[in-house]
């Protein structure tokens, strides 16, 4: 029997969980919520023993996917690491006896893992739960009461939200939203909804996270998971639809790391009372059939082509609603993670790093949480070439919702640019080794007071006041071989500035995806030094970098967009002008060629797969058979105001993308003013870590 799914929009479940944000005015364990909850708890229970649905069959196809990410503060979205598909045959029998049996799986690997995952995240949950909730085998979640059980009635306050209407063909059925949450948030608990029919008390649809307490795992973050149940045979609600998130982030040398299993379950052919005898259900809960039945299962297509779009995203929308919803609900304490004294570096190059200035560095940091979101950083550095050290302190106060206040203080180097040419690990073998160095660093010396957001949705967004004191910094360092070429002429100044920044690295658009970075400020400078000493003005300066990919049948379109523009008065400080070239905004043109007033740096490539020969990880799995192809096209204008590099430029090349895509090798050559150039490099994804 095909269940029959009640025409309710489900996409407005974000815009009810958010009305739990007004939780502090909502009126909770009032006489009316209570007498639903007593009678969802009776129905609940009677639903194990009732004889008009004896026992039932369904299938289950799922994917159970493996996503990563790494940053402070977790910037860029989640990448797909592994995805495995499933298909699993589940039966169900009163009063309380439960089997599945996986009987198709594929994976595909696009990094390398040697994930394992447990036994009930490869299956679908059955009953709405037990009384006593648990996940990952138990240890993930143990011991927190079902809120619709004899104990969750004594353990959780309940609040009646927004009633929905759902409709099937031939009955309109009234559900109302019953919001929950802990009464002692210390204790291992759920927080979130349940949806409740209300004619008869049945579950319709429930999602939740769960406090700190509940969470097993030190490194788990946190664990969301959705329940949607159909009507079938006009009176049961059995399964139709789970979701489940479970995000467990870790730290080395404090950068942060964050690893994420996402399950999606789509329920069908449902056939109640098929007379399943009790010994069927002997043995373990979820068993597999043999790996050769599993392999001929009938999938259909490829593995990603059938992949839920929402589970690329930086979360779903119900499950971050869910995430939202919790916070709003308990004391940011109970979901947070206490961390005491760490060692901090946000990228490698933060430990080690060679450039032109500073020769050989070495670095490192502390982080101490001080409580109630409050945290101090100091980061320190020392150069071998220039023997001076550079810092940096910062106190911040971070809410559990992304918001944050912080007053940082540091004294190093800035660099000119506004987009990286190169990894930072590469950047430092370079310089090394041929006396090549992507950097064009100044000394700057910061006092700021900032706050800014970081959404659930992805964007993040700062307002900053900065008290600012430049100056030059002059080459030290001996390559093994060639020569470093001469840093900027920068001007000493003195200036005041207010600034902005706004970021969403996957923004969806149709079929398209775009990132999105912009950075503006509007300062007045004073000249310290040189020819110009004692005149002071004013200048605004704003630059946008898009990054938007769209995938075709036979291939993905590329594109990436740099743009700034100086306005004001007066000559800008050579430190201020907007400047492109090098393998990223000018691929055939030297590091920073083009400096100008006004630039833009236009490049659009095809990427193809094609195939090669496949490479063997061991337990990391093995390196795809592919290669990824890549020519492209760039466009470059500068407006120099008469000094060289004035007007119109292009390049053509040729990029190759191979070992999961995180090798990538470009040929180029720049048209007017242009050179070869032979480029090697690690994804630009992972240059954040670098």
């Amino acid at each position: 029997m095909r269940p029959v799914r009640a025409a309710l929009v489900w996409c407005a479940f974000p815009l009810v969980l958010a009305a739990q944000q007004r939780a502090d005015t909502a009126t909770w364990n009032d006489a009316a919520t209570l007498r639903l909850i007593d009678r969802a708890i009776a129905r609940r229970t009677a639903q194990l023993a009732d004889t008009g649905l004896t026992d039932y069959t369904a299938r289950a196809h799922g994917y159970l996917t493996f996503l990563a990410q790494v940053g402070d503060g977790f910037p860029d979205p989640p990448k797909v690491m592994k995805t495995d598909e499933l298909a699993v045959e589940v039966y169900w029998r009163a009063p309380d006896q439960s089997k599945q049996r996986i009987v198709g799986r594929r994976d595909t690997l696009l990094l390398p893992t040697d994930i394992e995952y447990h036994r009930d995240h490869l299956a679908i949950i059955q009953n709405n739960f037990p009384s006593v909730i648990r996940l990952g085998d138990g240890d993930e979640v143990r011991d927190v009461p079902h809120p619709l059980s004899a104990g969750g009635r004594v353990a959780y306050d309940f609040s009646i939200g927004d009633s929905l209407t759902m409709r099937t063909s031939d009955r309109a059925i009234d559900v109302v939203t019953v919001r929950v949450r802990p009464r002692d948030d210390r204790q291992p608990r759920a927080v979130g909804a349940v949806y409740i029919d209300r004619a008869t008390a049945t579950v319709v649809r429930m999602a939740f996270s769960f406090t700190r307490a509940a969470l097993r795992d030190a490194y788990l973050e946190d664990v969301s998971v959705v329940l949607e149940n159909a009507l079938v045979d006009g009176r049961f609600w059995l399964p139709y639809r789970q979701e489940i998130e479970i995000r467990r982030s870790g730290s080395w040398m404090d950068f942060p790391t964050r690893g994420i299993i996402r399950g999606r379950w789509e329920i069908c052919c449902v056939r109640t009372n098929a007379a399943l005898l009790p010994t069927f259900f002997a043995g373990p809960e979820v068993m597999q059939a043999p790996p050769a039945e599993q392999r001929a299962y009938p999938f259909t297509g490829r593995i990603l082509d059938g992949l839920p779009a929402d589970v690329r995203l930086s979360t779903d929308d119900d499950v971050r609603a869910v995430q939202e919803a919790a916070r709003a609900l308990v004391r940011a304490e109970a979901l947070a993670r206490v961390r005491a004294t760490n060692p901090t570096a946000r990228s490698v190059s933060d430990l080690v790093r060679v450039n032109r200035v500073e020769g050989l560095a070495f670095g490192g940091g502390l982080r101490r949480t001080l409580g109630s979101g409050v945290s101090a950083t100091m980061r320190a550095r020392y150069g071998t070439a220039n023997r001076r050290a550079s810092g940096a302190l910062a106190l911040g106060w971070q809410r559990a919702d992304g918001a944050n206040v912080s007053l940082r203080a540091l004294d190093d180097h800035a660099d000119a640019g506004d987009e990286p040419e190169v990894s930072g690990v590469r950047n430092s073998l370079a310089a090394q080794e041929f006396g090549v160095d992507y950097t064009d660093p100044y000394r700057a010396r910061v006092l700021a007071l900032a706050a800014g957001r970081a959404t659930a949705d992805g964007w993040r967004w700062e307002l900053a006041l900065e008290r600012r004191l430049e100056g030059a910094v002059a080459v030290h360092a001996t390559p093994a071989t060639g020569r470093f070429a001469p840093t900027l002429a920068v001007e000493a100044l003195q200036a005041w500035r207010v600034g902005a920044t706004l970021r969403r690295v996957a923004l969806a658009a149709g079929a398209a995806t775009i990132g999105v970075r912009a950075a503006m400020f509007v300062e007045r400078d004073r000249v310290d030094a040189g020819a110009r000493a004692g005149t002071a003005g004013w200048l605004g300066r704003a630059t946008v970098a898009l990054d938007a990919a769209r995938k075709w049948p036979h291939g993905t379109l590329v594109a990436q967009t740099l743009a700034g523009a100086v306005v004001g008065g007066w000559d800008p400080p050579t430190q201020r002008l907007v400047r492109i070239g090098g393998p990223v905004t000018g691929p055939g043109f030297a590091y920073h060629q083009f400096a100008g007033r006004t630039v833009l740096s236009q490049r659009v490539e095809w990427q193809r797969v094609i195939p090669f020969v496949p490479i063997r990880l061991g337990r990391f799995g093995t390196v795809p058979s592919t290669l990824t192809l890549a020519p492209f096209g760039m466009l470059l204008w500068a407006d120099t105001r008469g000094a060289p590099g004035q007007g119109w430029h292009g390049a053509v090349g040729l990029g190759t993308l191979a070992v999961f895509d995180q090798l990538r090798i470009d040929v180029a050559r720049g048209i007017r003013d242009g050179r070869w150039i032979f480029s090697v490099d690690l994804a630009r994804p992972l240059w954040p870590i670098l």
